[in-house]
């Protein structure tokens, strides 16, 4: 199936979602990578309210106030930080890669979507900048507030009832002699 969702995201257009899905955003995203990540651990206040957000593992690369390229980074480095991010109330989280070992975190709140990696310069074309939160933390590791119009598609990876595609074709994949 296919959603063209708004932000702020409703706990109704997460719920849906399901794995496999594609999935098109309008509205705005915020960028987080490690840095962001570990502020939200460590429960400092960010500025800006996660309510209903796309929080996007992407760190920019931004020249004049245009997006050159925007792909995604591996989730699986801010993953332990999932449970801060959904209990923010963000309800989309965008990257690369999976976060399985924090998919618990989503159940009933939150869905994981996968953006295709190497397609930065495509993720880009759907988003432009709004404003730089946190300059100190530099380009690549600032929180960004970018516009989405019609940014995608990206593939519900995990929804909010626990499918999960990455699990499922660990699961699936045919044993080898060397494993």
């Amino acid at each position: 199936m296919e959603h063209r969702l708004r932000t702020p995201i409703s706990e109704e257009d997460v719920s849906a979602l399901r794995a496999g899905d594609l999935v098109w955003i309008s509205g705005t995203v915020f960028t987080a990578r490690d840095r962001v990540h570990a502020l939200l651990g460590s429960g400092e206040e960010l500025p800006v309210d996660l309510a209903g957000a796309v929080v996007y593992h992407c760190g920019p690369l931004v020249r004049e106030g245009e997006i050159l390229s925007a792909g995604p980074t591996t989730s699986g480095r801010v993953a332990r930080y999932t449970r801060e991010v959904v209990e923010r109330g963000a309800r989309l989280i965008v990257g690369k890669g999976g976060i399985s070992e924090e998919a618990e975190a989503l159940r009933g709140k939150a869905a994981y979507l996968a953006y295709p990696g190497g397609c930065g310069a495509l993720a880009a074309r759907g988003l432009r900048v709004k404003r730089l939160h946190l300059p100190e933390l530099g380009m690549a590791e600032g929180l960004w507030e970018l516009e989405a119009q019609d940014w995608g598609p990206m593939i519900v990876a995990i929804d909010s009832c626990g499918r999960d595609l990455y699990l499922e074709a660990r699961r699936s994949r045919p044993m080898s002699s060397a494993d």
